[in-house]
């Protein structure tokens, strides 16, 4: 994964095996790109809306750990607080399923892959391999998808509205995300951004 760009992931085959059983033409949209040219609002957008604390973890954020298990138990409701370096193994080699099984891998292999791969690597394989909607697979898709030009011309409104779609990329589209969008360029703003 350091020097080879993937052809394909586990959620993109998880994706074609469910195409199966539903109607309609699944058509898958991906291509892999240099992190180069996928813009900076872009990627800032991104790290603030999914794992503010990015760049001082080493795959697992303890503080958003204790956030989450607070939140959760004070609201009797759970809400995810994975890193985009957990988002990232999951991508590659697990499924969308949710289970304390895939957790259990996500713990092992994200600090792995912080060892193995430098930051920007992780963001930008990251950026290329998630779903941004049904078929719709990295940012050159999603931008070309949902706004008609390349990732690297992507503007800060615009990947605030990107960025606030992956948390449900099968359900949110960008247009829709006015109150999410308006909360992740505030962070961004917060982050110096």
């Amino acid at each position: 994964m350091r020097w080879i760009d993937p052809p394909f992931t586990a959620v993109h085959a998880e994706r074609r095996i469910e195409s199966l059983f539903r109607k309609g033409r699944y058509q898958k949209r991906y291509r892999f790109v240099p992190l180069r040219r996928i813009s900076v609002p872009l990627q800032h957008a991104v790290i603030a809306a999914e794992d503010g604390r990015f760049y001082q973890h080493w795959g697992l954020d303890v503080l958003e750990m204790k956030k989450v298990v607070e939140d959760d138990w004070t609201r009797g409701r759970m809400r995810g607080g994975s890193t985009i370096t957990q988002q990232l193994v999951k991508n590659l080699f697990l499924t969308t399923r949710g289970s304390v099984i895939r957790k259990g891998f996500e713990f092992v292999l994200a600090p792995l892959a912080e060892v193995l791969l430098p930051k920007d690597r992780i963001l930008e394989l990251y950026l290329n391999v998630i779903e941004w909607g049904p078929g719709v697979y990295g940012a050159e898709a999603a931008a070309r998808q949902y706004y008609a030009t390349s990732a690297v011309a992507i503007g800060r409104e615009q990947a605030a509205r990107l960025a606030a779609i992956i948390p449900s990329p099968l359900r949110r589209r960008p247009g829709r995300m006015d109150d999410y969008s308006s909360e992740i360029l505030e962070r961004m703003s917060r982050m110096g951004w």
